[in-house]
């Protein structure tokens, strides 16, 4: 039987504007990003969702809270989606970095996975622990409907990993998952996974 998946980038923090390298840092949502975690709650009642499990970083945990509310469900926390620790570009630009170190940095566009960033996660490792996040929980609610509510590259990475496309391709098939909106994944029981839908901003009565 399977599992529908929607997946969800936290809302808008403080380091959004200044596209600041969050990772495991725990950053506090702005007005904007509280306003649309408001509209994600309103949208998950119309989808009649299952299930909530959130990233343990408080931007997840506050961007989930109104779906809570809203459908009267308890979240599940899973510290395999947390975000990758993006090491020494944690609250940092890719245009600082690259101002220190250009060789490096473009390295890391050419292959974010080949080349981190310094003292970051392996890319590869985050990838690993991201999938198999997402298809445990997809093993836990079969037939169901789950919001997860998590990180812009971990979620990029386990997208890359489930739909067999090259790890190292993940910054260019997907630039980057906007907050809040919706990816859909369909997940078969044994643990395949099919794309239904990508980045939709949520749509509210």
């Amino acid at each position: 039987m399977s599992t529908t998946l929607l997946l969800t980038r936290h809302a808008e923090t403080v380091w959004h504007a200044e596209n600041r390298y969050a990772g495991i840092s725990d950053i506090a949502l702005t007005d904007t990003g509280r306003a649309q975690a408001d509209a994600l709650g309103r949208w998950a009642v119309t989808l009649a969702v299952d299930a909530i499990w959130t990233s343990p970083l408080s931007r997840a945990i506050a961007t989930a809270e109104p779906a809570c509310r809203a459908l009267d469900l308890t979240p599940h926390r899973e510290p395999a989606l947390i975000e990758c620790d993006f090491g020494a570009l944690e609250g940092r630009t890719l245009a600082e970095f690259a101002a220190e170190d250009p060789k490096r940095a473009e390295a890391f566009r050419t292959d974010p996975v080949a080349n981190p960033f310094p003292r970051a996660e392996d890319p590869a490792a985050a990838a690993a622990r991201g999938t198999w996040a997402l298809r445990r929980i997809a093993g836990a609610h079969p037939g169901e409907r789950v919001l997860v509510v998590a990180h812009n590259t971990l979620l990029r990475l386990a997208l890359c990993e489930l739909l067999s496309i090259p790890l190292g391709e993940y910054r260019r098939v997907f630039p980057r998952l906007r907050n809040t909106a919706i990816t859909e994944l369909r997940m078969a029981g044994n643990g395949s996974a099919a794309l239904l839908s990508l980045n939709v901003p949520c749509r509210n009565p």
